[in-house]
């Protein structure tokens, strides 16, 4: 009962966190700073510095990530973990559905003169990159099921992009390739996109907020014979 009286208390206090401090920061045209880079967030582009999840993506990066690597940034936004990823020494190929996403991460790569390390492609999950191989593959997907009703709710909701995800991945996985996935306790459809698609998942790094678990998992395809 007190954890369940904690976790009603932190989310009214997200709320009004968000409602008196935060509102004006989202859907607005702003300038953020995340992981030491500058970001343009555009109206339509999700935020990355008003939510634990792409700064949790962020600083795991400089463990997984290796100079002169090939990367592949999918849904990637503002363009946060390709940024970090370049500054890295990686070549990143950064894909997103939303023409607006696009364009704020071409914004971003000038700005942090990345420009020649990330490319950025529009289109549906793999689609921009059939036929190339990376080493790693970096996901901050929506969280909730659901139709979007607008360009920006794409960061939050999808009915099926998680099992899509896992159906493509093996494709653009170099051999002895992984995607490195940030997910929540309200991350739906994890399950049966790793089981429906002959994934093996491990948990890399764990972090509690009180109404709400972020993990960061590693996806690679199971080794014959896994369960």
């Amino acid at each position: 009962m007190v954890a369940t009286a904690g976790s009603r208390l932190w989310r009214v206090w997200l709320a009004w966190r968000f409602r008196f401090w935060q509102r004006r920061r989202h859907r607005r045209l702003v300038l953020e700073r995340v992981q030491g880079h500058p970001l343009v967030v555009l109206p339509e582009t999700f935020n990355p510095s008003l939510f634990f999840s792409s700064e949790l993506l962020a600083g795991v990066l400089p463990s997984v990530v290796m100079p002169g690597a090939r990367i592949l940034d999918m849904g990637t936004g503002t363009g946060i973990q390709a940024l970090v990823a370049a500054s890295l020494g990686a070549h990143v190929v950064a894909v997103d559905l939303v023409p607006d996403a696009c364009r704020c991460a071409r914004i971003n790569a000038l700005l942090n003169r990345c420009e020649c390390q990330i490319d950025v492609r529009q289109g549906d999950l793999f689609a921009p990159v059939m036929g190339e191989q990376f080493e790693l593959v970096l996901f901050n997907p929506p969280y909730y099921r659901g139709r979007p009703l607008s360009d920006w709710e794409h960061a939050w909701r999808s009915a099926d992009v998680l099992d899509r995800f896992a159906a493509g991945l093996r494709d653009v996985l170099a051999p002895g390739g992984r995607a490195i996935l940030v997910v929540s306790s309200a991350t739906a459809g994890i399950h049966d996109a790793l089981h429906g698609h002959a994934l093996r998942s491990r948990v890399l790094l764990e972090k509690s907020q009180p109404s709400e678990q972020f993990a960061i998992l590693e996806w690679m395809p199971a080794s014959e014979g896994a369960q």
